[in-house]
């Protein structure tokens, strides 16, 4: 299995309402992308550090290659575009589990 993990600052404008969205449309990819196993999307705490980041993917795959498919499926794009136009800051790390 492959753990795929992504964490995101957001720009200040409309940081809470660009999140919800950003949840909202990355676990609607569970019901179009079968290669992905496992998504849940979470947000970093009102009372933890505002230095933090403020959202992170957690998901898995059975493979790299179902991974890949996930970064390039469409639908996936879509989001990915959207999501670039709110972050200032993306991390990511791939690991087998």
């Amino acid at each position: 299995m492959i753990q795929h993990i992504v964490m995101w600052k957001l720009k200040e404008a409309d940081k809470k309402e660009n999140a919800q969205r950003i949840k909202k449309d990355l676990e609607a990819l569970k019901d179009v992308i079968s290669e992905l196993e496992f998504i849940q999307v979470s947000f970093n705490m009102d009372i933890a550090s505002q230095n933090n980041f403020d959202v992170i993917l957690n998901s898995q795959f059975k493979s790299f290659e179902d991974l890949d498919i996930y970064a390039k499926h469409p639908e996936h794009v879509k989001v990915v575009e959207f999501i670039k136009s709110v972050v200032e800051q993306r991390v990511a790390i791939d690991y087998e589990i």
